[in-house]
């Protein structure tokens, strides 16, 4: 492609990204997106799984305006493996022009990074820069948006176009800031377009900041103080499978836990609504604490709950505990904060969904699953009579 098109390099500037809390200048001269500023990096005590979580790029956007017909994204990706399983699937680039889906493309190069899931050791394995290349696009004058995979860390190094391109200018809609697990930044979805809080996103007409991080909603107040800090019309925290799925805490500690990360989430959102979503059903942690441990079956992974019932006698944190707990936390507060909002994350997805969509690895819903969420969520959010439905104070 590259000797049919002359082309047009732009220069790569922070305006061109939506979707990103903070954009690192690299040494290559790149740009790399994060989802957590660098203060919150500090003080997440140099864990790995927060460092990989909010590098990866999910609700990330390069946004522009061009009458370009062919357009190409010069990048370094990071992507993750495992020691004797399979490659993961190349992470997807989503194309949209002027809000619609015009293409699905992967990236070729990259760096590696090899984690051992025996005992968590890293290795990473350098690798050549590569391209994402979309042809054929309308030749008029159009908004292109570019969705960076949630699975991958990805530096640009370059956007190429076979026409001029321009920022595009403020969109007018709401900011919904979201905050969640794996399964919310995009864990078995197809892609960072097609997880659940981009199409709800999509659904209720709102741009998404999506501050998920994998392995992280661990409820650390690090990551509060970004929400607090993050301007936003609408609010969405959802709490529960990590802190069952790292032993992270004990009932005692779960509630108090939870009302210092909504008080700070408040401080920076005083009058925005506000949503608590608990957990989505997940038979494996229903009534069984954690930890939860990965176990490699032929070729793939599931996840297997190493707790055992009888310890929730003591505390230990199971889906349905914590279900209860959020559905009293929130019940309490809303009586002096109307703003304040609740939903059953088995709304989202529940023993009949289950039973039609089995969890694959017994802990991330599919992509199908994924779009029935997001479906769900927006008519629930954002129908009438919503939560979201109506505006609310930037707070």
């Amino acid at each position: 492609m590259d000797d049919a098109c002359d082309w047009i390099s732009s220069p790569l500037t922070d305006d061109l990204l939506r979707g990103a809390l903070e954009v690192e200048r690299t040494a290559r001269g790149g740009l790399l997106p994060h989802r957590l500023p660098a203060p919150a990096r500090a003080r997440a005590g140099g864990d790995p799984q927060v460092a990989q979580a909010e590098v990866q790029p999910s609700g990330v956007r390069m946004v522009f305006r061009t009458r370009a017909t062919a357009v190409a994204l010069d990048v370094r990706r990071t992507v993750t493996g495992h020691p004797g399983l399979p490659p993961l699937p190349n992470g997807a680039y989503d194309l949209y022009v002027d809000g619609e889906p015009a293409g699905r493309a992967t990236a070729s190069g990259g760096d590696v990074l090899m984690v051992d899931l025996s005992d968590g050791t890293r290795e990473l394995f350098p690798g050549a820069p590569g391209s994402v290349a979309f042809t054929g696009l309308p030749a008029r004058e159009k908004s292109v948006e570019i969705w960076l995979p949630y699975t991958e860390t990805v530096e640009l190094l370059g956007l190429r176009t076979d026409a001029s391109v321009a920022p595009e200018g403020p969109s007018g809609r709401r900011v919904w800031l979201h905050h969640g697990s794996s399964i919310s930044q995009g864990s078995c979805a197809d892609s960072s377009a097609t997880a659940w809080p981009a199409l709800a996103a999509a659904a209720g007409g709102v741009d998404l900041v999506n501050l998920s991080l994998a392995g992280g909603a661990l409820l650390d107040p690090f990551t509060a103080r970004a929400l607090r800090d993050t301007p936003a019309d609408l609010v969405s925290v959802k709490i529960g499978i990590n802190l069952v799925g790292a032993d992270a805490m004990r009932l005692r500690a779960f509630g108090p836990a939870v009302h210092g990360f909504l008080d700070t989430v408040r401080e920076g959102h005083p009058t925005a609504p506000l949503l608590v979503v608990s957990p989505v059903l997940c038979p494996a942690h229903e009534d069984t604490p954690g930890p939860t441990a990965p176990d490699v079956r032929g070729d793939g992974v599931v996840f297997t709950a190493l707790g055992d019932p009888a310890e929730t006698a003591s505390g230990k944190l199971t889906l349905r505990v914590v279900r209860e707990e959020l559905a009293r936390i929130t019940a309490e507060r809303a009586a002096s904060d109307p703003y304040l909002f609740h939903l059953d994350g088995r709304v989202l997805y529940g023993e009949a969904d289950h039973a039609e969509l089995p969890l694959p690895d017994r802990l991330h819903p599919d992509a199908a699953a994924h779009r029935r969420m997001g479906e769900r969520f927006g008519a629930f959010a954002f129908g009438p009579g919503g939560p979201f439905a109506a505006v609310g104070g930037r707070g």
